[in-house]
Order: structure tokens, then sequence, then C-alpha cells
């Protein structure tokens, strides 16, 4: 979402953190191109104005002028403002009232509401009871395809009635909800095409007899700078305590993001990174912004790691290496593990000083097409093969090419991969776990899983 942003502030930033000393001209040209490339993403023109004024202040003060690292300083005052525009408070839902809690989801039609409802209702089931309860009448099916999404995560739906208005199942999921001791009640109603005062008043009526403890608007990030209007409106004729952005994996350019909150006055509180329902983050702006400047996320990463990966096959690798062994069934349960932590384009994104490289690791071929066909290969040889690739000669490699659709070269490409993996592994053994993992990787980072990166760059 926020790659060619994250580009165009990289060039800027690259020139003044160059120089030993910014003058006033200096800054004023950064502040320019700053000022183009926050229009270009769709951030609109008043937060525009206002971000830029603000940083402009802190950047032309003495501190910056007389600082050893002038550019540095313009760099963290950015981020600073970038967080306060994202909005610092706290991005949790509140779920301190008396059950059940009422959420209730409001944006219009194709915004994603009905998928994002199911997606806050997984998070929460880990330590809630949650019901859901579709209010939409007018789409086709929209009530079917809440209680298909419910079955998929495994949380309940309210039964079906046909015929009712939606402000009657608000009463009735209020009442199914308290009978069966939800914690959690996640009311998805039904949106419009365009803001009316059809769809106001019935979200009004709906707010008045659930008394939710959080309206969140769930909002398109591919709309652009009608996003503004749309929160505001909602804002202003219903009221809303957060804001859920869905597609934000698309081409959007990230305007809605850095303007929404701000118009708003509401946090983000959660974004949509994929379509899969697990593909859910928590709205952090501290962390947003170090993505937007390159900076890289780790603590996301790490907390998808340990929500993502296989603690107990985990476990058993880390047995495995320490014995060195290591043949091509773990190589696959490590590259589907990594498969579970998303793309490699938003893995590469959270990782400090690679984001630059994004688009020459792609070029390279390192990416998600690679670790797709690296399965398929692993997966058309025979259990032997995998337990022991050192019998894998000529013939082998032809049938294993025509078994999953690659060229010979390819095979040989993964099988050198394994290789170097397996030295790594063995050497872990070795010298004694870590220790030597961090020898290894001294002597020859990042070529084990993906053979020469550092060659190529």
């Amino acid at each position: 979402m926020f790659e060619t942003l994250t580009d165009k502030l990289g060039s800027v930033f690259s020139k003044i953190t160059s120089r030993g000393v910014l003058s006033e001209s200096d800054i004023d040209g950064a502040m320019r191109e700053i000022r183009i490339a926050l229009l270009e993403a769709d951030v609109s023109l008043p937060v525009v104005k206002n971000f830029i004024a603000k940083v402009k202040e802190q950047a032309l003060g003495e501190k910056v002028v007389r600082s050893i690292q002038p550019g540095q300083m313009v760099v963290k005052i950015v981020h600073d403002e970038l967080v306060k525009l994202l909005g610092d408070e706290s991005c949790a839902l509140n779920l301190n009232a008396v059950s059940p809690v009422v959420i209730l989801m409001v944006g219009l039609q194709g915004s994603g509401k009905t998928t994002t409802s199911a997606k806050i209702a997984g998070k929460l089931k880990k330590n809630k009871k949650v019901l859901m309860a579709s209010l939409d009448i007018y789409r086709p099916a929209a009530q079917e395809q809440l209680e298909q999404l419910g079955k998929q995560i495994g949380v309940a739906t309210l039964p079906i009635v046909k015929g009712q208005k939606p402000q009657e199942i608000t009463k009735r999921a209020l009442q199914d909800a308290k009978n069966g001791v939800y914690d959690v009640l996640i009311l998805d109603t039904a949106g419009r095409l365009h803001i009316d005062a059809e769809l106001m008043k019935e979200v009004k009526e709906i707010k008045e007899i659930s008394n939710p403890s959080e309206v969140l608007l769930i909002a398109d990030a591919l709309i652009g700078q009608d996003a503004c209007n749309v929160a505001k409106e909602f804002n202003e004729q219903i009221g809303i305590t957060g804001l859920a952005l869905t597609r934000i994996d698309g081409s959007s350019r990230a305007g809605a993001a850095l303007s929404m909150k701000m118009v708003s006055g509401v946090p983000i509180k959660f974004w949509g990174t994929g379509e899969k329902l697990d593909e859910i983050e928590e709205f952090h702006a501290d962390r947003i912004a170090g993505r937007i400047l390159g900076q890289g996320d780790v603590v996301s990463l790490v907390e998808k790691a340990m929500e993502k990966v296989d603690k107990e096959e985990t476990e058993k690798m880390a047995a495995k290496m320490m014995k060195g062994h290591f043949d091509l069934n773990d190589m696959l349960s490590q590259l589907r593990q990594m498969q579970k932590l998303g793309s490699m384009g938003s893995i590469i994104s959270m990782i400090p000083g690679l984001s630059k490289f994004k688009n020459q690791i792609e070029q390279a071929g390192i990416g998600d097409n690679l670790i797709k066909k690296q399965e398929a290969i692993i997966l058309s040889m025979t259990k032997k093969e995998r337990t022991n690739p050192d019998i894998i000669k000529a013939s082998r490699k032809k049938r294993i090419a025509l078994g999953s659709g690659v060229e010979v070269h390819e095979v040989n490409k993964l099988l050198k991969s394994y290789e170097q993996m397996s030295t790594m592994m063995k050497q872990m053994g070795k010298f004694g776990g870590m220790s030597g993992l961090a020898q290894m990787m001294k002597r020859n980072p990042m070529n084990n899983m993906f053979g020469g990166f550092n060659k190529r760059f």
C-alpha cells in the first residue's frame, strides 16, 4: 500500500541525510518534494498543508540546523508527525462494557463490512465468546454470506429469519446474545452505494437499540480522497469510535490511511492485509510510520510469527537442527511456515533496510512464486528422495522437473539451496546451536535460503 510513497520519501531523505549541513533552502526543497509525494499518494490537501507546516516549523528550528546530523533530525521529525497524523492513541477495542459488548459495523456497500466482521470475530474468539448477526436484508445473500464465514472461522451467527427488518433483527440478536451468555455481539449493517438519508436513519435507529461500545466505520483504502468525505459524514451523523481499512494490499496510494484519522478525529483500529480471514492486523501508528519511511516493522513481524508459526513443529525442527539433521521434508516445512507469514513483499517491508531492495528482490525472482515453485518441486519427489536427496541424479531430476512443471536447472537450484541450508544446520549442531548459525551467517549471509541473494546486490 505504501510502496510508492515510501520510495519517494526515501529519495527525499537520501538527499538531505547525505549532507553535513542543511540550509533553509535545502529544507524548503525537501518540504516541497514531501508535499508533492503526499498529494500524489491521494492525501487530502488540508491534511498535507497542516502536516508540512508542522514539520517545517520544527525542521527550521535551531536544534536541527546546528545538529551534527541535521538530515537525520528531519527524518525523525517527519516520523514523529506521521505518528501523530495516523493517531498515537490506543488502537484496542473497548471490550470493558457489560456483556454482551456490541460492535456496530457501518460503511458503504462494497467496503468489506461482512468480511471484516468475520475477521474481527476470528481474532476475538481466542479469548471471547462471539456472536455475529447480519442486518443486511437488501443485498442478495448477504445474511447467508456472514453465516458461511461464521462456519469457516468457528463463530456462531444469528439464525436467519426472512422478512424481519434490521431493527427487529437487532433486538433478536441482543436477546440471543444475552441468553447464550456471549461476550461480544458483532452487528453487520447494510450499506449503500453512496451516503443517503435512508441509510443514516436506519443506522441511527440500530445504534439507539443496540447501544454499542464500538461503532467501526469500514472503509475501502482504494477510494482515495473520497474516504475523507465518507468518514466525516458518518462521524457527524452517527458518531463513530474507530476506523477499519480494507484492501490495503491493493494498489492504493495510502491517502485514505493518512487522511481519515485527522478528518474524523477517531483512531484507525484495524486494517485488512489480504483476502484471507486471518489477514487483519491491529493498527499501530508508530509501526506504520516506520514502514512508510522504510524503517521496517520488526515488532509486527515477530507478533505475526508468534501467532502463525506452529510452535510444536518449530520445536521439533530446533531439536533436529541441534543434532545437525536436515532433509527436504524439513525444507518444505520451512517454506510453508514462511507462507503463513504473508507475501514475501509484506515480510520484506517489515525488515529494516530491506524495503529499499524490494524491487531488485522481485526482479531477481526471489518472491512468492519462487517459494511456490520450490514447494511444487519437493512435492514431486518420492518420500525416499525427500529423506535422502543424495540419490537424486539426472534421470530423477528430469522426472521431478516434469512432475512440477519446471526446468531441470530449477530443480538443481533448489537442491543447491538445500545443500547450503543443510550445511548450515550441521554447522549449528557442531558449534552448539545459535553460535554456529551466527558464524555461518557471517561467512555466507542470506545465501542459505535463496542461493546467492548477496551476490546479486
